[in-house]
């Protein structure tokens, strides 16, 4: 069923009915039943389409709970279906692993790979190895240890101008064109940090260690090793990783640098700061001053005029009422896209604060849902999905660059500005990124390093990848402790470098939408349209863009992000 065939509901409107345990266990236990006696492979996969249907209600209620949670972190009810969704997660993929087994197993294994595809058996592969039923517990309470650190940061306000603001509200004021008030927005951050110094500490502690006990229960000699299948990685492993890190450090810092300290130069500063860093030129970074629905007005105009299919797409989740961006008091920090697949419906989360980061969340998320409904409207199957997240990353960024002919409907006569702010902040995010990365990579190789210690390797990898930052005179911030707001590090380990990757291609869309850009454009389609239907190497390929992982591909790169830099100013 087609988005334009069913009956549309808003997202506030559509049901929610927990899934139990029990009834997940059915299911499973009915494709199970079914498959021992099946006959045929096409007996299996009749199975096989029972089950998928109980898997899309289970992520259906699942991703609504989530959902209503991270919309007000102090709903309790919605807090007790996420507790119980915590608790029952770990069963749900105790029952996952046993399908997929079966399905390795099978005795008609070679015809379910001619018919479904051998990528699929590969996913299969890797999922058996990032769980094991003796872990159970510990996964439960590592999920309800990151739930904990959900409403810590939800609920956390910070002193500004005799009020109490969000973070992501105070982080906006970083972007202000007033250094005073820059600097001064940092250090309330560091002053708000540090009044929750050692929860902040003691959550990420109890992770690390909870993480470092599950993976040598199953027999890995460290998370890391069981982080990478938790990823659900087919396609690059860690040596290949620390490889792209070398890269980036060797061919884009040598080129982040020297544009930052020419960013130095025009704000007439000796150094950049972690207040600077967002800043480029005297004259400050334009503002999203249009108010939602003002700004929602203008993408549903740009999206119309950039594609018919995309356009239509944009009117139904503005019709579904699909976004909520207004940032509130216990509203979850960040901001995502997820989607309820048992409604054929995308739902975008995120906290306007009047900076760029505005549009971009109308460009990136966007690109997120477009490529949601996309995939499922080629019929990729619900298993692959839109792929990894390395694929999965790549809609977004990508979407973000192919709508830079369309910016002036939002900053007027300061879309210049922001093009030259969104590429500079793209390029130089690549190595922040690889900091997030190698800095999980320590922390899990030495799970007994104390708070202290973890800082200092989170400093010593930012004089790595970021030689032109300094943290200096901002308290606690000084110390090493960036990382705490960074949600990944703490919900979704190793998932960062994934942006890294996709920040590549993404860049490499800009290059191609800059020769041709209706031609970028219809790649950029049939890349989401594919989803995880093929290895993302193959879809990097086929959009005719340079592999990340390709010799010389990052050297290319930074040459041609400093043409085009050199352009549009």
């Amino acid at each position: 069923m087609t988005n334009s065939e069913k009956k549309e509901m808003t997202v506030a409107e559509l049901p929610y009915k927990r899934v139990t345990k029990e009834e997940a266990e059915g299911y499973f236990n009915t494709f199970l039943q079914e498959a021992e006696k099946a006959k045929s492979a096409d007996e299996v996969i009749a199975a096989r389409n029972a089950l998928l249907e109980g898997i899309k209600k289970y992520l259906t209620a699942s991703s609504l709970a989530y959902c209503r949670f991270t919309l007000n972190t102090a709903d309790e009810f919605y807090k007790g279906e996420m507790d119980y969704y915590d608790e029952i997660n770990p069963h749900v993929t105790a029952f996952q692993n046993k399908y997929y087994r079966y399905m390795l197993s099978s005795p008609f294994r070679a015809e379910l790979e001619e018919k479904l595809g051998a990528l699929l058996f590969k996913t299969y592969e890797v999922a058996v190895k990032a769980h094991s039923d003796e872990v159970i517990p510990d996964e439960q309470e590592e999920n309800a240890v990151v739930t904990e650190y959900a409403q810590l940061m939800s609920g956390m306000q910070f002193d500004w101008d005799g009020k109490k603001i969000p973070l992501s509200v105070l982080r906006g004021k970083l972007e202000d064109k007033d250094r005073a008030v820059r600097k001064a927005a940092a250090e309330a951050i560091g002053r708000g940090l540090e009044a929750h110094a050692e929860e902040l500490d003691g959550i990420y502690d109890r992770l690390v260690k909870i993480r470092d006990r599950i993976a040598k229960k199953m027999g890995y000699r460290d998370f890391t090793e069981l982080g990478y299948y938790r990823m659900g990685r087919t396609g690059y492993n860690r040596e290949m990783v620390e490889a792209f890190r070398a890269n980036v450090a060797a061919d884009i810092v040598p080129a982040v640098t020297k544009l930052k300290e020419n960013a130095a130069r025009e704000l007439g500063i000796d150094r950049v700061t972690f207040y600077d860093n967002d800043v480029y030129t005297s004259e400050g970074n334009p503002t999203f001053d249009l108010t939602p629905d003002e700004a929602f007005a203008a993408a549903k105009e740009m999206y119309h005029e950039m594609d018919p299919e995309i356009g239509a797409f944009m009117d139904f989740m503005l019709r579904t009422q699909a976004f909520d961006v207004v940032a509130r008091e216990g509203k979850w920090g960040g901001g995502y896209c997820t989607e309820f697949i048992g409604y054929d419906q995308q739902f975008i989360l995120a906290n306007f604060n009047g900076t760029t980061g505005d549009a971009d969340v109308l460009t990136h998320e966007f690109g997120h849902a477009y490529a949601m409904h996309a995939s499922e409207e080629a019929g990729v199957d619900i298993e692959l999905g839109i792929g990894g997240m390395e694929t999965a990353e790549c809609h977004s960024m990508s979407m973000e660059f192919l709508c830079w002919p369309y910016m002036e409907k939002f900053f007027k006569e300061g879309a210049g500005a922001y093009r030259y702010k969104h590429l500079a902040d793209s390029f130089s995010f690549i190595p922040y990124g690889c900091i997030v990365d190698e800095f999980q990579h320590i922390v899990y190789e030495h799970p007994e390093y104390t708070p202290a210690q973890r800082n200092e390797a989170y400093l010593a990898l930012e004089k790595k990848y970021r030689p032109h930052l300094s943290y200096e005179g901002i308290p606690y911030l000084e110390k090493g402790t960036r990382w705490q707001f960074q949600m990944h590090i703490y919900e979704t380990p190793f998932y960062y470098i994934d942006y890294c990757l996709a920040q590549t291609v993404a860049l490499g869309f800009l290059l191609k939408s800059r020769e041709n850009a209706r031609d970028a454009l219809e790649k950029y389609k049939q890349f989401a349209k594919a989803g995880g239907s093929l290895p993302f190497s193959e879809l990097v390929k086929r959009a005719e863009i340079p592999y990340p992982f390709g010799k010389g591909t990052l050297k290319k790169l930074a040459e041609g992000i400093e043409k085009t830099l050199a352009t549009i100013r």
